[in-house]
C-alpha cells in the first residue's frame, strides 16, 4: 500500500539541537515552574523555575567541559528517575556530549559492557550501589576518567559529587563566561545526542544512536498537534533510561509545561493524589495494576458497595459502546450514568489526583478491555507506539481524535507503510542513525529504500489509525515495557542444565516471564537411575517433585545471571519432548515457537492465573 504521510511544515521551524531547545525554553519561560521534586516524605515538594534550572545546568555543563569532555564523547547516567538525572542529561547535551543511559537495575557485567562499548569518559552514578558496579569492572573501562555521584561521596580521586562538578563549572565560567554557549552553538543537528542500549537477539545489548535532530523533531511533532501546553502539569516516573522517558523530556522543552519528578514506582498513586497532574505517561502494567487494585479492593468490601460498583461499570461500558457506535443514549441510562459518575467514577478519578485530562500509554500494547474500563470511569488513556529506534514516539492518539484499541495516527513529519507480511515500516526524522559499532545489524534493520523494519505486524484503517496485530521478530516486550530476547535466555539455560532439551521463554505483553521446559529423555533416564527413580516413564518422571525440584535449581541459577525483568518467575515441564512429527520442530530441529505457544496456550495462561 502507499505510505501514509502527514504535515511536515513545522519541521523547519524547530530548534537546531536539544541544547538550544533547552536554552530557548529557559529564555521564554524563565520565571515559570520547570520541575518539582520530593525532598523528604511528609514535606512539601521543592520546585525549580526554568531560570534556576538553566543556571544549574550551565554550571554542570561547564564542569563537564572542565573535565575535558569533547564533542560527541559519551557520558553515562546510571540512575533511577529523579530530577538530578534530567539535570545531568541536559548538562551533557549543553556541553556537546552524548548521554549513554543505563537502567539502575542492570547487572554489573552488562553495565560494564554498555559503558565500554560506548567508550564513556564520565559516568553519573546515583549512589554507592551503582559506583560498586563500576569498581568491580574498572579494569574493563579504559576510557572512564571520572564518576559523579548524586548521593554519597568518596575519598577516591576518580569520584566526585554534583557540587564538586558544579564548582569546577563555576571556575571555568569565571574564566570564560560563554564557554557553554559556545559549546551549544557548535552542535550540529545530526550530532549524536543519546545512546540507548536495547536487548539484542544475541543477548548483548545494542546501542541505538539517536541524534539531536531526532529529539527536537519528537518535541516539535507533539507540539504541532496541540496536545499539550504550558498550562499542563506532568507527573514523571518513567525510567529516563528508556526512550519513552526521553521523549517526554523533549516534549516538555517544546511545550513548556512543568514536570513533577519521582521515579519510585511504589509511590505513583500516592504522588498522583499530591501532585494532581493533568497528564502522565506510563507503561500498560501500571494501568493493569491500578485496575486490579481497585477491583479487588471493591470485591473485598462486598455487599451493597460492590453491587453499586459493578452496576456502575455495566452502565458506563454500555454508554461508551453506544457513543462509539454513534447511537443516542436513552434518557434512563443517561440518568443512571450521571448518578454512578458521582457515586463511583468521580472517586476513582480522585485517586489519580482528579485533574487528569489523559494518560499516555506506551512501551508495550495496552489491553483494550483495560482501556475501555478506564474510559467508562471518565479516564482517557491515549495509546501510542514507537521503538527506541524511532526515538520512542511514532504514533499517538489525540485527545480530540482517538480510537481505543489503536495506537493512533503516525506523527506529522513521519511516514508509515505496511511491508511484506504486513510489517509496520517507518521513515522520518525520528529514525535512528543506526546501531553503535554494529554496521551489519544496522543494515538489517532497514529496507533497501531506507525504511525502518519494526518487526511488528499492523493494520491501517481508512483514516490512518494503526492497530498492532502481532509480532514478527522473536524479541518481545513485557507489559512493563522491557525488551526480552528469548533465544539468549534459552541458550543460557541449556548451557547450565545438562538435562535440558528445550527451554522456551514467553511473556509478550505479560508482566513477567515464564518458561515451558522439556528434558532430554536419555539424560533424564540416567538421572532417574542415579536418584532411585528408575523404571518410570518420561511423563511420570517430569511429574515427580524430585524432577521439578531439580529443574527449579537450574532456573534459580539462571535467574542469578539475568536482569530482574528477564527472570523466569514460573515454569512447567511438558510431558513430552518436542518432535518434528508433532509439528513443534522444523526438520532442521529448530523450535516453531508459535506452534508450541498455540499447543500449550492453556498451560502458559495458567502460569499467569
Amino acid at each position: 500500500m502507499s505510505p501514509v504521510v502527514r504535515d511536515t511544515t513545522f519541521i523547519d521551524q524547530r530548534s537546531p539541537n536539544m541544547a538550544a531547545m533547552f536554552l530557548e525554553r529557559v529564555a521564554k519561560s524563565s520565571s515559570h515552574e520547570a520541575f518539582r521534586y520530593p525532598v523528604a516524605d511528609g514535606r512539601p515538594w521543592a520546585s525549580l523555575t526554568w531560570k534556576q534550572t538553566g543556571d544549574r545546568v550551565e554550571k554542570l555543563a561547564a564542569g563537564l567541559l572542565a573535565l575535558g569532555l569533547e564533542s560527541e564523547q559519551r557520558v553515562g547516567i546510571a540512575s533511577g528517575t529523579r530530577v538530578e538525572w534530567i539535570l545531568a542529561d541536559l548538562a551533557v547535551m549543553c556541553a556537546g556530549g552524548a548521554t549513554t543511559t543505563v537502567y539502575p537495575s542492570t547487572m554489573s557485567s552488562d553495565v560494564a559492557y554498555i559503558l565500554a562499548d560506548s567508550e564513556c569518559r564520565i559516568v553519573f552514578a546515583e549512589d554507592d550501589v551503582q559506583v560498586q558496579k563500576l569498581r568491580e569492572h574498572r579494569t574493563e573501562l579504559p576510557h572512564l576518567t571520572k564518576v559523579v555521584v548524586f548521593d554519597g561521596s568518596s575519598n577516591e580521586d576518580w569520584i566526585i559529587d554534583l557540587e564538586e562538578l558544579a564548582k569546577l563549572g563555576e571556575e571555568l565560567l569565571a574564566q570564560d563566561p560563554k564557554a557553554v554557549r559556545k559549546a551549544v552553538e557548535a552542535i550540529e543537528p545530526d550530532q549524536l545526542a543519546t545512546l540507548i542500549y536495547t536487548s539484542g537477539t544475541t543477548g548483548r545489548p545494542k546501542g541505538v544512536r539517536l541524534r539531536h535532530s531526532s529529539w527536537t523533531y519528537e518535541g516539535a511533532a507533539i507540539q504541532a498537534q496541540n496536545i499539550l501546553s504550558e498550562d499542563d502539569l506532568q507527573f514523571l516516573w518513567l525510567p529516563m533510561a528508556h526512550s519513552f522517558g526521553k521523549v517526554l523530556l523533549s516534549t516538555q522543552l517544546a511545550c513548556g509545561f512543568a514536570t513533577a519528578v519521582d521515579g519510585r514506582v511504589e509511590k505513583i498513586i500516592d504522588n498522583l493524589a499530591v501532585v494532581k497532574p493533568t497528564f502522565m505517561g506510563a507503561a500498560p502494567r501500571i494501568f493493569e495494576k491500578a485496575h486490579a487494585r481497585i477491583v479487588t479492593m471493591q470485591a473485598a468490601e462486598g455487599g451493597l458497595k460492590e453491587k453499586i460498583f459493578n452496576q456502575a461499570f455495566k452502565v458506563g461500558l454500555e454508554v461508551d459502546r453506544l457513543k462509539r457506535e454513534g447511537k443516542s443514549v436513552p434518557l434512563p441510562l443517561s440518568l443512571q450514568h450521571a448518578l454512578f459518575d458521582r457515586l463511583v467514577f468521580a472517586k476513582i478519578r480522585d485517586r489519580f489526583g482528579g485533574r487528569v485530562r489523559f494518560f499516555i500509554s506506551g512501551a508495550a500494547a495496552l489491553n483494550q478491555d483495560i482501556a475501555e474500563w478506564f474510559h467508562a470511569a471518565g479516564i482517557l488513556i491515549l495509546e501510542g507506539y514507537g521503538l527506541t529506534e524511532t526515538s520512542a514516539g511514532s504514533f499517538v492518539n489525540h485527545p480530540e481524535h482517538y480510537r481505543l484499541g489503536t495506537v493512533g495516527e503516525v506523527f506529522p513529519g513521519s511516514q508509515v507503510r505496511l511491508g511484506e507480511g504486513d510489517e509496520i515500516q517507518i521513515k522520518g526524522p525520528g529514525v535512528m542513525d543506526g546501531y553503535h559499532n554494529l554496521p551489519e545489524e544496522t543494515a538489517g534493520a532497514l529496507t533497501e529504500d531506507g525504511w525502518l523494519r519494526t518487526g511488528d505486524k499492523g493494520a491501517l484503517d481508512a483514516e490512518g489509525f494503526l492497530t498492532i496485530t502481532g509480532r514478527i521478530k522473536e524479541l518481545f516486550k513485557t507489559s512493563g515495557g522491557k525488551y526480552i530476547a528469548p533465544p539468549a535466555i534459552e541458550a543460557k539455560f541449556k548451557a547450565l542444565c545438562p538435562y535440558a532439551s528445550q527451554f522456551m521463554v514467553f511473556g509478550d505483553e505479560r508482566n513477567y516471564c515464564v518458561a515451558l521446559v522439556t528434558l532430554d529423555p536419555d539424560a533424564l533416564m540416567e538421572w532417574a537411575n542415579e536418584h532411585g527413580l528408575s523404571g518410570k516413564s518420561y511423563a511420570d518422571l517430569v511429574a515427580t517433585d524430585e524432577v521439578v525440584a531439580m529443574v527449579q535449581e537450574y532456573v534459580d541459577q539462571l535467574n542469578l545471571e539475568l536482569n530482574r525483568w528477564e527472570t523466569i518467575k514460573k515454569f512447567r515441564l511438558l510431558d513430552h519432548d518436542l518432535t518434528v512429527e508433532s509439528g513443534e520442530l522444523t526438520p532442521s530441529m529448530k523450535v516453531k515457537r508459535n506452534v508450541v505457544e498455540d499447543n500449550h496456550k492453556h498451560t502458559i495462561d495458567a502460569m499467569y492465573a
